[in-house]
């Protein structure tokens, strides 16, 4: 009788637990929410989280603080998310690292599937290469003939190992036959401060975190990596066009929230991001960064996640990128 007892106290005491969990989902969100950016401020993935930080807090009628957490190619602000609870109150903002990461990253912290729930894109832009000003390349054919005549010397940064601009430079280097240095940062913010510095002379990194820097000539704009050329910098050549065969590298922006939060939750905010990103305004300041406002549902960014994950792994495998 008294191991009967227990047995349905336990049972009641969990019920009334799935109940609660159940009610404080239903009434998410009822504090603020703190979005971890993975990325030191001033780079692109803080930019764009700051452009649909406020709008997206009117739309769920609650603040959104950002903890940026930079460090090993956005690899150590996500462990933190993955660790968070599972309550709706932690959103992961992140970048497309987040797929390349499983491809170059012998162990991480975390499991970049199973550990998260997709909520939705938010946007897509190219990344640039950016030159300092006194770098005597002006062109991307100069910098493989300057990279050929000095080989192992000539040196390009981005924001961390495995970031896009990492697969970038190294697809640059590989299509163009030369060896170059890749000097990885914490950020776009620091990358950006030390090429126009000339403590590196290139740069490749996404447009938001080098636009203003390009459009007032403190940093010099050589490529984009995508197919088409940036509606910001229509002048740019791509990649493509300047012979690299099969040249793509797309920088995307994206919400994930830690395995097992409510699909209420996740509902939620992915309507209140759809919904976010269908405004003018936000779409004008988006494109104000060479950025479109993209959008998606849990489940299309989840097979999004699962096919660049196996993309990424052949192309760090074919060009012996690895940590």
């Amino acid at each position: 009788m008294r191991r009967s007892n227990l047995l349905v106290a336990i049972v009641l005491l969990a019920s009334s637990f799935s109940f609660t969990q159940a009610v404080n989902a239903q009434a998410w969100p009822t504090k603020p929410i703190k979005f971890i950016v993975p990325y030191p401020p001033g780079g692109g993935t803080d930019v764009i989280a700051r452009i649909v930080q406020e709008p997206l807090s009117q739309a769920l009628g609650q603040q959104i603080i950002i903890d940026n957490r930079g460090g090993a190619g956005g690899s150590v602000g996500t462990a933190i998310a993955a660790q968070s609870p599972s309550d709706g109150y932690t959103v992961l903002f992140t970048l497309s690292s987040h797929t390349i990461n499983p491809a170059i990253y012998p162990k991480l912290a975390f499991d970049t599937e199973k550990d998260f729930l997709p909520v939705s894109l938010v946007a897509s832009l190219p990344q640039i290469l950016v030159a300092n000003p006194n770098f005597p390349a002006q062109s991307v054919k100069d910098v493989i003939a300057l990279a050929k005549s000095k080989p192992g010397e000539i040196a390009f940064a981005s924001v961390g190992n495995g970031s896009p601009g990492h697969f970038a430079g190294a697809m640059m280097a590989s299509g163009g036959g030369v060896q170059m240095i890749h000097i990885p940062y914490k950020g776009g913010g620091p990358a950006v401060t030390d090429t126009m510095g000339g403590q590196v002379p290139l740069l490749w990194v996404s447009i938001p975190a080098a636009a203003n820097f390009v459009k007032t000539g403190k940093l010099r704009a050589l490529a984009v990596s995508t197919v088409k050329r940036s509606p910001l910098f229509p002048d740019v050549p791509t990649m493509a066009e300047l012979g690299f065969k099969d040249f793509e590298v797309d920088s995307w922006y994206a919400m994930f929230v830690p395995a097992k939060t409510p699909k209420v939750i996740i509902d939620t905010l992915y309507k209140a991001t759809i919904k976010t990103l269908e405004q003018p305004a936000v779409k004008e300041k988006l494109l104000g960064q060479g950025a479109v406002a993209v959008g998606s549902s849990p489940e299309q960014l989840g097979a999004a996640v699962s096919k660049e994950i196996v993309k990424w792994k052949a192309v760090a495998k074919d060009s012996g990128i690895q940590m």
